[in-house]
């Protein structure tokens, strides 16, 4: 691996989508900020939320979008990204789920999937001119899902059903990721269970049905690759190129005589795949931060916090240093690079015994 491509990572930052309440300090841009800056952050990735950022303001105003990093700089923080997830969610939704994520949409909207599509992607177009405004260069969010009650292949699924989902998907999402691609960033879908892109292979349909679109990227969280049982390190060595965001989040799975993967529809301190704070379950951060630096990843390890168990204050105050501990400040020269020996041509074909050249 060539020096010039290891890359530091950033951090530690932290997703504060599971923090954010009606209760100071969670409830304001800057009481959140100083929160996470108190606790050793450096970066902020924050959910498109009324209580954090007016996003349609933001996308036409670039002071405001000054006042919001403004904020952020007051208490040594960056704004490193932000999230649509509930609202990428709603680009797709499958029938059978329409009551469950109509409560992600203003009332305006509900009961009425096709203009709540209609707000969710005119909140991703916003997001896409706000992303350029504040210097970012990624955004967080869900495709959706159309296919995911066929994810078990039983009934037999009929043919082209499949086809026909990845189609529609990405018919949706292409003017949204042409106006990303506009603003110079990148859409990170997170590859999570409950939206077409689940895992690398549906992740592949779904960009070939996208035609290879180059904003078309990844938002990588191995804790979901632990509950499907899906090589996590093998993921970073196939997608790297196009993995922009990373949550870091742990996760264990440990299955019985009684379930596995599918969980039984137990509850998640049951399930045998569960969610843990960082250190508590299974996941190789040794493993993930070597791959990162060595691909010359140059966002930012973003702590998620959705621990089964554990108090999410308790999780993000151990998350800062646990990420920081991990992270690998990569070397600008080789280890050896002292004992280099500088050698012509005509000494190396020396060294190998060759008497003359070939050229000749």
């Amino acid at each position: 691996m060539p020096l010039s491509k290891l890359q530091t990572v950033k951090g530690p930052c932290i997703f504060v989508a599971q923090y954010l309440s009606d209760e100071p300090p969670f409830n304001s841009l800057d009481g959140i900020a100083e929160w996470a800056s108190s606790l050793g952050y450096k970066g902020l990735q924050i959910p498109i939320d009324a209580r954090l950022i007016d996003i349609r303001r933001a996308a036409d105003h670039q002071e405001y979008c000054c006042s919001l990093l403004a904020v952020a700089a007051r208490f040594n923080i960056q704004l490193t990204e932000l999230s649509s997830h509930l609202q990428g969610q709603l680009i797709a939704v499958h029938p059978a789920y329409d009551t469950l994520f109509d409560g992600f949409a203003p009332p305006a909207v509900r009961v009425n999937p096709d203009a709540r599509q209609a707000w969710a992607c005119d909140v991703l177009l916003c997001a896409a001119k706000t992303s350029k405004n504040l210097g970012m260069k990624a955004h967080a969010t869900f495709t959706g899902a159309l296919a995911w009650p066929y994810f078990y292949p039983w009934p037999q699924r009929p043919d082209n059903l499949i086809e026909l989902a990845f189609q529609e998907l990405a018919a949706r999402w292409l003017p949204i990721l042409d106006a990303f691609d506009e603003a110079g960033v990148d859409v990170c879908f997170e590859v999570h269970p409950g939206e077409d892109v689940h895992d690398g292979a549906s992740y592949e349909r779904f960009l070939r049905a996208a035609n290879d679109h180059r904003r078309a990227c990844i938002l990588y969280d191995p804790s979901h690759f632990v509950l499907q049982q899906l090589d996590y390190l093998a993921f970073l060595d196939l997608y790297h190129e196009r993995i922009k965001i990373i949550h870091v989040k742990d996760a264990e799975f440990v299955p019985d005589g009684r379930q596995g993967v599918y969980g039984g529809y137990t509850g998640w301190t049951a399930r045998a795949g569960r969610f843990r704070v960082l250190g508590d379950g299974q996941v190789d951060f040794k493993g993930i931060f070597t791959r990162l630096a060595s691909y010359g990843y140059s966002g930012w390890a973003t702590l998620e916090t959705e621990c089964a168990y554990k108090d999410k204050i308790l999780c993000a105050r151990e998350g800062a240093a646990f990420i920081s501990k991990r992270i690998i400040p990569v070397a600008d020269v080789a280890f050896d690079d002292f004992a280099q020996s500088k050698a012509g041509t005509d000494d190396l074909r020396k060294i190998l015994g060759i008497k003359e050249s070939r050229d000749k």
